[in-house]
């Protein structure tokens, strides 16, 4: 049934059917009833609902949590899911000991009065909000580490309740005194050192490969390796540190501007409509997350020495503390900024040479090897001379929006395979609505980011089945689900050429604006790409642009933003003026946003959107505007590498890294892989010596990360 055939009724706009738990005003919409396809959702068993093998599994885990348990009366116990009801804590700032949590603490160690716990043996690891409609009040969740020996010291009547108290999986787990914990990777990487020197016979000779580094050049006859590091954002920096903190002769090269240049080209943006194509929301110092949301949140562990590596070098750079306990992190881009600066002449004082407003052209290839970059001045379009730089290895950390060095590196044939990735639509509503929905009475409490709770934000996901196959064959699915949400937010534009249209979203760290916007995305691979006749390893660049051209047209031009309303998508129509307002400051225009993608992505965002409706009552509202188009979720190719050396599997001397290589996806995880990539460039000219998984654990798997 198309949704030409579908009346919409008027008259249900009913301006007295109020949900009264809600204290935001909004009418509650009838909308087309889609047919929809068969939905896919898994969730977690839990209790009863376990299979037996899970229950066998699960009794497996406890009894080895508890046998590995040696001495109870030392060490550390860490205690999670510790709940306090929001009546009882002092709100989302506060990340101590409170009154509230001492009993929750109490409770699970059962000890029988919670005032005469010393707040001194605790520290707070860990501290989110749960306002889940399931619960019967909304609480903030805490977990927290009670020091034995510090509480036996303050409160000797604790010695018998320490002494009974066993592992829980996933609730109580006890950490021995010898474990260790990381601190930020400056400090990691200088015990690196102090044991490299300890153990080592002999000083380190540094691998020099083809050679470019002059034997005299520090007078005792022995050269740095030289390594450049291309691409300013998270994982070009983390790369930087690591490599100069041992030693190597690191230049960066950044295509756009320093962050306080970088500043005034997007205001001049955003004013007067003028594009920098070398520096803007997407290219520049920090990457693409600097004007966005700083999220710090990811999938690859949370609590895992890498991440917190990574966390508490941001926190030594100038981030605020609370982004090692807030359980959904994010530091906004009036923070991002000058942590940025910090992070920036650092790494000049370690020796780095940082080249803004330089764009690598090509590579230098010799022997199948890379010796050297080509580059030039960005911020001269009129330039045609350019200059090579010789070096002995090159750390490839794009963006995912660097399409000219995706082109570059095919033209070299360095191997590049196509990706899935999403794209869609930039959905955006009034943010006290969002705190309605998801907070009910307590949305009061917001206070625009100054409140007791946190600004409400959102994360929908559903699987439908793809209307291109046979719908028999339950698994061909689409994903369709909400992208980098920002809570207190705006849209803002990420185009990086004044013919093409992207958009994406930014918040600031109190998330203060009235608006709250979020991506609806839909997967898309090959199969998508072919519909367009688009074929080879560039298919998915060309497809993205091929909606970008077209959001452009629909906007009219000069970055206007083609906007429908959502009750107004989900019938097919022209939305009427005035449209509600945008946080979008170049301009809006109404669009009917079915003719931007093939019918097919059109119908999953259709069925997709009435599926949230479903989890979130009232995301459908005429208030409620549909942006077009989101197109960047993440790259479109992946850069084939080896596992162990990061080193390109079809071009020698190449170290392609971050989220521009796919192998990433945000802040965190991007500068986890710059990180990693760092030991192993190190490691591979005999700056460091043992493994790189003894010193920071585990890499995440390849692909595995997403926002």
């Amino acid at each position: 049934m198309s949704l030409s055939q579908t009346n919409f009724l008027s008259s249900s706009l009913l301006s007295s059917s109020h949900d009264l738990r809600i204290p935001y005003s909004r009418a509650v919409l009838s909308y087309p009833r889609i047919q929809t396809h068969r939905i896919l959702c898994a969730t977690k068993r839990t209790g009863k609902r376990r299979y037996p093998s899970e229950r066998r599994k699960l009794r497996t885990e406890q009894k080895e949590a508890v046998a590995k348990v040696k001495n109870k009366l030392e060490g550390v116990w860490r205690l999670s899911k510790l709940g306090v009801p929001v009546g009882d804590d002092p709100g989302k700032d506060f990340l101590g000991i409170s009154e509230g949590l001492l009993q929750a603490i109490a409770k699970v160690i059962e000890f029988p009065v919670a005032s005469m716990l010393p707040e001194d043996a605790f520290s707070v690891i860990r501290k989110s909000f749960d306002a889940r409609k399931i619960l019967k009040e909304a609480k903030f969740v805490y977990t927290v580490d009670l020091d034995v020996k510090t509480l036996l010291e303050l409160e000797p009547r604790a010695h018998d309740f320490i002494f009974r108290l066993e592992p829980k999986i996933g609730l109580i787990e006890h950490v021995p005194t010898e474990k260790s914990v990381s601190g930020d990777l400056i400090s990691v990487v200088n015990d690196c050192k102090r044991i490299n020197s300890e153990t080592a016979s002999g000083e380190y000779e540094p691998q020099i490969i083809n050679g470019s580094g002059d034997p005299h050049h520090h007078g005792g006859g022995r050269s740095k390796p030289k390594i450049a590091v291309v691409g300013g954002g998270p994982s070009g920096l983390f790369a930087a540190l690591v490599l100069a903190e041992f030693g190597a002769d690191v230049t960066l090269i950044e295509r756009g501007q320093a962050v306080e240049e970088r500043g005034r080209d997007i205001g001049a943006l955003v004013v007067r409509k003028i594009l920098d194509m070398e520096s803007n929301f997407c290219f520049g110092e920090g990457g693409a997350g600097t004007w966005s949301d700083g999220k710090l949140v990811t999938r690859i562990g949370k609590n895992s020495a890498t991440v917190l590596a990574v966390l508490k070098t941001l926190v030594r750079f100038g981030a605020p503390e609370n982004i090692l306990i807030n359980g959904k992190p994010h530091l906004g881009t009036d923070k991002l900024v000058p942590l940025l600066r910090n992070f920036r002449h650092y790494l000049q004082s370690a020796g780095v040479t940082i080249k803004f407003g330089t764009r690598v052209d090509d590579l230098l290839v010799e022997d199948s090897r890379v010796v050297g970059v080509r580059v030039s001045d960005s911020t001269n379009q009129l330039q045609t001379t350019s200059q090579n730089l010789k070096v002995d290895a090159v750390v490839l950390a794009v963006g995912h929006s660097a399409r000219d060095t995706y082109e570059m590196l095919h033209s070299r044939n360095v191997e590049l395979i196509p990706k899935d990735f999403a794209v869609g639509l930039r959905i955006e509503h009034p943010q006290e609505l969002i705190n309605s929905i998801q907070y009910s009475d307590l949305a009061n409490e917001v206070l625009k980011g100054r409140g007791k709770v946190p600004v409400a934000d959102y994360k929908v996901v559903q699987y439908v089945n793809d209307k291109t196959e046979d719908l028999s064959q339950s698994s061909s699915k689409r994903s369709c689900y909400s992208f980098c949400m920002c809570p207190g937010g705006q849209v803002v534009l990420t185009s990086t050429n004044p013919t093409e249209l992207c958009i994406n979203g930014m918040s600031f760290s109190r998330r203060s604006s009235k608006w709250a916007n979020a991506a609806l995305v839909v997967t898309v691979s090959a199969k998508d790409f072919d519909v367009l006749n688009l074929k080879g390893p560039l298919a998915g660049i060309e497809f993205q642009r091929e909606f970008e051209r077209r959001a452009a047209i629909m906007g009219g031009g000069d970055f206007t933003v083609p906007v429908q309303r959502v009750t107004d998508f989900l019938q097919n129509k022209l939305s009427e003026t005035p449209l509600p307002p945008s946080s979008y400051r170049l301009g809006v225009k109404s669009a009917n946003l079915h003719e931007l993608f093939p019918a097919h992505i059109t119908e999953a965002l259709r069925e997709s959107i009435s599926m949230f409706e479903k989890e979130l009552p009232g995301f459908i509202s005429e208030e409620a505007l549909l942006h077009g188009v989101e197109t960047r979720t993440s790259s479109p190719v992946r850069i084939p590498r080896s596992n162990e050396t990061y080193e390109s599997t079809s071009l020698k001397g190449l170290y392609p890294v971050g989220e521009g290589a796919g192998y990433a996806g945000g802040i965190v995880s991007a500068a986890v892989d710059g990180m990693f990539s760092g030991f192993a460039v190190a490691k591979s000219f005999d700056l460091f010596d043992g493994t790189i998984e003894s010193v920071i654990g585990k890499a995440q798997g390849a692909g595995l990360v997403k926002y």
